[in-house]
């Protein structure tokens, strides 16, 4: 009997990433950055499908149908907002070269499918709504039966923000959309705005924007965030006149002259990071937690469902979604580990094979390590000039030692983690109690910004003797208060505000680590590490040995441990 082969696609734009089902059950995920080395590559994920089919035993002319997160040809519904934009003093200039522009991206979505039609010519090509294919992702990858699903990112074809109620019995699944907002009210489109005009990159670096506010003072911009981004009965919407409206060419500022005259110049990536940067930061991330907090009551009114499912690119913004967990707003709150476009390579082949079985596809529940793996590595004595490499009796002993002794390591481990954060199987470990090590890590080895902090990874036994934790975080999606014990004895994990961005880890998540932990609890009396994704500045996770290998060379890290084998310089 023919197998179902669905492949789900991120291609053609920012983040680019596969996922493959053969009947109903997920082969694998990854993203194309972690292979080709380009940070958010947006190329066609060539090196990705070739892995995945691999993995299946199947060529390009045994998938039967290819479904791509995107369904373009909603993008000409903008041009029905043509007449108001024109009749709005703050928008008229833009409203015809946004039109403009979506028609453009529309042409574009047509000669994409012609690619997806060359490439797989036996296969059925499925266009899914984005934010739907956000939505089914967040839901499977949470693993319950009924929840509110919220998903807020800077654009899904014309959509938003967009609040869903999944439920799923006797193995049918149901996702009925309850709201939607489109743009041009976008959270993920102001924030980005904000993030370019204090000088960092928008779609990579609003997280050093996030880190950036605690240190700052929200009251100097409040009320003119406040303008910029209002509050309304059933959601928010956007200042033209202070957040310029969309036009979907990079040519197109962001933020108006009337915003820069209130707040301060660009800022040039070079540049110093002065008080009022800060400020403003402060103020963008205030407003943004309003905004979550207030759509987050209003998908539990509107479903009525006591967990919440968050995904998008805002929700990658841990310290909003750790104040909707702690509020009590709902029972529980689930990040999935790939919360950004690239998730919706999953969601995407799930809507396919949803549609036409109407069950949900099985492998994505609490499964976040979904990419390659090379557990039959072997390195030679030198595997490079000037690096050393040998194999410990005991890896977990070993390295837990060398971690405790002070030492900065790269983690090399299974199978490739799904998303943006270094779950344990690609990351960099170090002991929080050494004296300057977030110092160390941020100039000789992460090359970052100095007041960036970095996130815990606990036992999650042992989680509430350290942070004030009302759920588990196995992703590391909230950020979370940390105790007095925590302030205390490991400083190194907590930011200016008082809260960590919390990994939680069981022995069935991650039997290494979990072991790890224990033994460096052992050592030092806190099972507590410090994780951070193993790359450096502008460059994606490693998601090959030969990347590890580059990581190793290039920075100030002390070892590598990669599949069993310990590397040194």
């Amino acid at each position: 009997m023919t197998a179902d082969v669905v492949l789900g696609l991120c291609a053609y734009t920012h983040d680019s990433a596969a996922a493959l089902l053969v009947d109903g059950h997920l082969i694998g995920f990854v993203e194309e950055e972690r292979l080709d080395g380009v940070k958010h590559s947006k190329a066609y994920p060539a090196h990705g499908v070739a892995w995945l089919l691999d993995e299946a035993g199947l060529t390009p002319s045994d998938v039967t149908t290819v479904a791509y997160n995107f369904d373009g040809r909603r993008y000409l519904r903008a041009l029905g907002q043509l007449p108001a934009h024109l009749r709005q003093a703050a928008s008229r200039a833009r409203a015809v070269p946004r039109a403009r522009s979506f028609t453009t991206v529309h042409r574009r979505y047509q000669a994409r499918m012609r690619d997806l039609a060359e490439r797989f010519p036996r296969a059925r090509l499925q266009p899914v709504p984005h934010h739907r294919a956000h939505a089914l992702y967040a839901f499977a990858a949470a693993g319950v039966d009924d929840a509110a699903v919220l998903i807020v990112d800077s654009l899904g074809e014309l959509q938003t923000t967009t609040t869903w109620h999944a439920h799923q019995r006797n193995s049918r699944l149901s996702l009925d959309l309850a709201h939607a907002i489109d743009d041009p009210a976008s959270l993920g489109y102001a924030y980005g705005a904000v993030t370019e005009h204090l000088g960092w990159r928008r779609g990579d670096e609003e997280g050093t924007v996030m880190a950036l506010a605690a240190l700052g003072d929200p009251t100097r911009f409040r009320e003119l965030m406040c303008r910029a981004i209002q509050l309304t009965a059933d959601g928010f919407l956007l200042d033209p006149a202070l957040i310029a409206l969309r036009v979907l060419a990079s040519c197109y500022g962001r933020v108006t002259p009337a915003f820069t005259a209130a707040t301060c110049p660009p800022r040039t990536p070079a540049a110093p990071v002065e008080p009022v940067h800060a400020d403003l930061a402060a103020a963008l991330q205030d407003r943004t937690e309003h905004v979550m907090l207030h759509l987050a009551e209003r998908a539990r009114r509107l479903t009525g469902s006591g967990l919440l499912c968050l995904g998008g690119g805002v929700a990658m913004n841990c310290v909003s979604a750790g104040l909707i967990a702690q509020a009590g707003i709902v029972d529980e709150v689930h990040v999935p580990p790939a919360p950004g476009d690239a998730g919706t390579a999953m969601g995407a082949a799930a809507h396919a094979w949803l549609d036409v079985t109407g069950r949900p596809p099985t492998g994505l529940r609490h499964h976040c390590y979904l990419g390659p793996a090379y557990p039959d590595l072997a390195l030679p004595a030198a595997p490079r000039a000037g690096l050393r490499a040998s194999g410990p009796a005991e890896p977990v002993r070993h390295l837990a030692r060398q971690l405790a002794d002070g030492a900065i390591v790269g983690l090399f481990t299974g199978a490739l983690e799904a998303g943006p954060r270094a779950l344990g199987h690609r990351s960099i470990l170090a002991s929080p109690l050494e004296a300057g090590v977030v110092e160390r890590l941020n100039a000789t080895v992460k090359f970052r910004e100095p007041f960036r902090p970095f996130a815990p990874v606990v036992l999650a036994d042992k989680a509430t003797d350290y942070f004030r934790l009302r759920q588990p975080s196995p992703y590391m999606s909230l950020a979370a208060p940390v105790t007095e014990l925590t302030r205390s004895k490991l400083p190194a994990i907590v930011h200016v505000n008082g809260t960590a961005r919390v990994q939680t880890v069981t022995r069935e998540q991650h039997p290494f680590l979990a072991n790890v932990l224990t033994r460096f609890g052992e050592i030092t009396g806190h099972p507590v590490l410090i994780n951070t994704s193993l790359n450096i500045k502008g460059k994606p996770i490693c998601g090959t040995p030969e990347m590890a290998l580059d990581c190793l060379t290039e920075s100030g890290l002390d070892a590598l441990l990669i599949e069993g084998w310990w590397v040194t310089k």
